[in-house]
């Protein structure tokens, strides 16, 4: 079936059995809304890959009809695609103020702003297009600026909530508009798009104003350093702890480019306030009594060439940790990254310092942006929807709120968990799901995009695990005749010096396998290059257990 069969759709680019690369579509006729375009860093698995972002093949193929990229907030898992969307499709940005500023950071990185339309939008904002109308709604977050959307269209109304959680004593003070949400609630929900990361967690999220209380009492006990490791992007946790720092008369050092570029953002545009004279550069920082400094850092997921873990293996060029020193662990490890994270804390601990880590409840020290069972309820039943679908978690979590939706009313077969690319179709107050879009991961490697697929993968896999042998043969032109070699060439298989008698036999086989093929005439190369693949790589398996990447090189002169 065509799309323009459909008078509204829902569908997930990315976001919905994985947490990362959010990308949504609603659609109503000839009218394209794209909420969200986040970016995923890859698992150990895929060697080389810097990041992965949606596909965007059926946007390209129907940019036409798009009327604007709609971002709920400006974490990297909502915005961290963008620059590679805009390179591709011009289409017009729509944000709040620090998400913008936040976006503004990644496209001029990438050399784009000449290029692109940004237009601010709040919480009150109302955008009119032919037959489709967009409202929005405060939602807490654990970064300012967060906002739902309300897509109203000839067929009902869809809510996206994006991240939230209910806090009612935010340390910003920018409260969740519980009341607008009733509203929409009353007006009619079609369906509801809500997130479903802690699905599983029961109770309701903490408040962040909790971790404030204890941020003060780590600062007051401290007598060295303190270093406080926590997301960049978490602009009311660097509040806390710039007003920690205040309290206990300490000066405060950024160390990471990402914690620097964002709290100027959030100084700039108001989101974060530091008296003056309070933040100091990295070299000052053993000018100063060590009761006199803290330092925010980024790297608290563990990442290998983040500040944190440049100073748990004594790196840093400008600073050090020392004995006595205190480091607070100011967020809990993101699934996946819990063993960079444990070695980290292991060398902090092996330099002497004091280390405050573990989960948020353990320590105080962390909260969860993202809503807890009870969350999750209150917005169903402040929505009421017709119909609900889950995003933004693995299965698992996605099944756990299906069975959320359930318990406060949500009729069971009026909930789709759907895998990124299925198409939920709305017409005439019915939902279905009978087709399906392209869409799948694209990997960013350097500054390929898309040019790494599986093939590839699979190659440096091989290469990581048994290493390669490259074997260069010479044969004379006109007879085929071997002139020089085979001369074998390792890496990363064994260490020729220690395996002379094997590369011999390689080479004796080679020579062998090239006889055999001339005496059946054959000369091909495609054939030659094949054959001596079979044959070394059978020999080495019985003689090493190894499968290394075997290169044969034929030179003809």
């Amino acid at each position: 079936m065509k799309t323009t069969e459909h008078s509204l759709s829902f569908f997930s680019l990315g976001g919905i059995n994985e947490i990362g690369k959010n990308m949504y579509v609603i659609q109503y006729e000839d009218e394209i809304f794209v909420i969200d375009c986040g970016g995923k860093f890859p698992d150990e698995s895929l060697l080389g890959i810097d990041l992965i972002i949606p596909d965007f093949t059926y946007l390209e193929e129907n940019q036409h009809k798009i009327k604007a990229l709609i971002v709920t907030h400006g974490h990297e898992d909502h915005i961290g695609g963008i620059p590679y969307f805009l390179r591709k499709l011009n289409i017009p940005i729509y944000a709040t103020r620090f998400t913008l500023g936040l976006i503004e950071l990644k496209i001029n990185e990438h050399r784009l702003r000449g290029d692109s339309n940004l237009i601010t939008i709040d919480s009150n904002s109302k955008l009119e297009f032919d037959k489709v109308q967009i409202s929005f709604f405060k939602v807490s977050h654990s970064i300012p600026d967060c906002l739902g959307i309300v897509c109203h269209t000839p067929e009902g109304n869809i809510v996206h909530t994006g991240d939230f959680k209910f806090d009612l004593t935010p340390a910003n003070n920018q409260y969740a508009d519980i009341h607008k949400m009733a509203e929409i609630g009353k007006d009619g929900v079609l369906a509801l798009i809500s997130e479903s990361t802690n699905a599983e967690r029961k109770g309701l999220t903490p408040s962040e104003k909790m971790v404030g209380s204890h941020m003060d009492e780590a600062f007051i006990k401290a007598r060295g350093k303190i270093f406080v490791s926590t997301f960049a992007s978490n602009v009311n946790r660097v509040q806390q702890v710039v007003e920690s720092a205040m309290k206990t008369n300490r000066k405060l050092a950024l160390l990471g480019r990402s914690m620097v570029n964002i709290v100027d953002v959030a100084i700039e545009r108001g989101y974060l306030h530091v008296p003056e004279g309070m933040l100091i550069d990295a070299s000052e920082v053993d000018k100063l009594p060590v009761e006199q400094v803290a330092i925010l850092c980024t790297g608290s997921q563990g990442e290998p060439m983040a500040a944190l873990s440049r100073l748990a293996s004594g790196n840093y060029r400008d600073v050090a940790i020392y004995p006595g020193d205190t480091v607070i662990l100011a967020a809990s490890p993101i699934p996946g990254n819990e063993k960079g994270v444990s070695k980290i804390i292991d060398n902090l601990f092996q330099l002497g310092a004091k280390v405050i880590y573990g989960s948020g409840s353990t320590t105080g020290m962390h909260v969860s942006g993202h809503g807890y069972q009870e969350d999750l309820k209150l917005m169903l039943t402040l929505m009421k929807p017709t119909y609900f679908i889950p995003i933004h978690g693995e299965y698992r979590m996605l099944h756990q709120h299906r069975l959320l939706a359930e318990s406060v009313g949500v009729e069971i077969e009026n909930t789709f968990i759907i895998k990124n690319g299925e198409v939920i179709d709305f017409e005439n107050g019915a939902a279905y799901q009978t087709r399906t879009v392209q869409a799948g991961d694209t990997y960013v490697d350097g500054m390929g995009v898309g040019d790494v697929g599986d093939i590839v993968l699979r190659d440096r896999k091989q290469l990581s695990e048994d290493g390669m042998l490259v074997i260069v043969i010479t044969l004379s032109k006109g007879d085929r005749k071997i002139i020089s070699g085979p001369d074998t060439i390792t890496r990363g298989f064994v260490y020729a010096r220690d395996a002379d008698e094997l590369l011999k036999e390689v080479n004796r086989l080679v020579k062998k396998t090239i006889s055999n093929l001339q005496s059946e005439n054959i000369r091909q190369w495609n054939v030659m290059k094949q054959s001596i693949k079979k044959s070394v790589g059978q020999y080495l398996f019985t003689q090493t257990k190894r499968k290394p990447m075997i290169l044969p090189i034929i030179i003809e002169i």
